[in-house]
């Protein structure tokens, strides 16, 4: 299981309509093969400010989401209600606690030279 992180800034005024947006994009990705959950967060100290965290099966199951029309149509909606590039972090998932129960994810393999990724990209 694989959890990205993407942090993204609005712009002044548009948060109902970028949230709305976004909501419509989970609601989305919930009938995609391989997605495990989500959440869509605003900080308290910058309310334009977003932190979505997706959770998936696998990174191919992520990947193969943004290759479907709603996801580059949701992507064409909120391009222009962001200040800038979205910042990614990917996360391999150790330990899934719930209120339904707790999942283990197996060890990851080792991957030589490989740390987790800041990359920026639209």
């Amino acid at each position: 299981m694989v959890t990205i992180v993407t942090n993204v800034e609005l712009k002044e005024g548009v948060d109902r309509k970028w949230d709305a947006v976004m909501g419509s994009r989970m609601t989305g990705a919930k009938k995609r093969q391989g997605w495990v959950g989500g959440q869509l967060l605003r900080s308290e100290e910058r309310p334009r400010r977003r932190v979505i965290i997706g959770t998936w099966k696998t990174r191919a199951d992520w990947e193969l989401w943004h290759k479907d029309p709603r996801f580059a149509e949701t992507r064409r909606q909120l391009d222009g209600l962001v200040t800038g590039p979205e910042e990614h972090w990917w996360h391999d998932v150790v330990l899934d606690v719930r209120k339904g129960g707790t999942r283990r994810a197996p060890a990851a393999p080792k991957r030589a030279g490989k740390r987790s990724s800041k990359r920026r990209s639209r």
